[in-house]
């Protein structure tokens, strides 16, 4: 079978960023350690820091402020998606160290958010609603900050008002475009600062301008990543391809291989390359009529955290 790697794909570097610091600490740290959420939003790094004695805390549920009540001791690892102050304020009124993992990336947002304030502006966020970077953002002052997920959210404002239109990282870049293009047509005074981080970006464009002659797109990682998930929308909404999001090869469907000649491969940013690899190298042994070729390998665990 034909097989194309998309590139760039896989691991941005604050997802690289993210993984060594928590690494390191669950290496070092003789205290209970916990990470307040998933470091980054894929299961099997979850589970490989587990083995190593970083315990997570998660509750899709629960903001980090929430989840915080449920660490009493030890050493905390902030996510690479960021948290607000008030988070690490609180953990260290109870005692806690706090170890800070946050993309660069998403603190630059929050600076950016941090000084527009001190210059009078309000800001319009677009971001996932209940999404740990979009909660971190909104911290900053909940009172100031409006969470953007549509253009009747932008209806909804005071057209006379002083913006600034800022957004999660890992948001489509073909989303965030349109919601501010929209904002400068119904609102009065918007100055628009697009955060979709260089990684983010350099991937959905990719994915958008992939070889016209693939007919079926698998995006390696986890259903809880963002910027995975959109990378498999915009392969099937705007490059108009036929898209399955898989965590790993255990997820792959044999069947979807039928009929089809040439598959695309991509991966989200938190989706540990051996994973991705694996698909990859897997579909391009694959022959339909050799049955040999149809029996998928074990997955390495010991490569999850390189």
């Amino acid at each position: 079978m034909k097989v194309t790697g998309i590139t760039p794909r896989g691991y941005c570097k604050g997802v690289v960023r993210a993984i060594s610091i928590a690494r390191k600490a669950a290496e070092e740290t003789q205290e209970p350690l916990t990470i307040l959420g998933m470091i980054v939003h894929n299961a099997y790094i979850v589970n490989a820091l587990k083995d190593r004695g970083a315990r997570t805390v998660e509750d899709a549920s629960k903001t980090r402020m929430e989840l915080l009540e449920d660490v009493d001791e030890g050493t905390i690892i902030i996510t690479a998606h960021g948290a607000g102050d008030q988070v690490r304020e609180a953990a260290e009124a109870k005692g806690l160290k706090v170890i800070d993992a946050s993309c660069p990336d998403v603190i630059r947002t929050h600076d950016l958010i941090k000084e527009k304030l001190s210059e009078g502006y309000d800001i319009l966020y677009i971001g996932k609603p209940r999404h740990p970077e979009s909660e971190g953002a909104l911290m900053i002052n909940p009172e100031r900050i409006r969470l953007i997920t549509s253009k009747e959210d932008i209806d909804q404002l005071d057209k006379s008002g002083h913006y600034l239109i800022t957004n999660q990282t890992t948001m489509s870049l073909f989303d965030v475009y349109h919601l501010c293009e929209y904002a400068k047509e119904v609102l009065d005074d918007v100055t628009i600062a697009r955060e979709i981080c260089n990684a983010t970006k350099i991937r959905q464009e990719a994915i958008s301008n992939m070889d016209p002659d693939i007919d079926i797109v698998f995006i390696v990682g986890d259903p809880h990543s963002n910027n995975t998930r959109k990378l498999a929308a915009i392969a099937e909404e705007n490059a108009g391809k036929e898209t399955h999001m898989i965590g790993s090869i255990d997820d792959l469907d044999l069947s979807l291989l039928e009929g089809k000649h040439h598959a695309g491969v991509s991966s989200g940013a938190s989706t540990p390359t051996c994973l991705t690899n694996q698909v990859i190298n897997f579909l391009r042994q694959y022959d339909p009529d050799d049955p040999g070729t149809h029996v998928k390998p074990a997955i390495d665990y010991s490569q999850i955290l390189k």
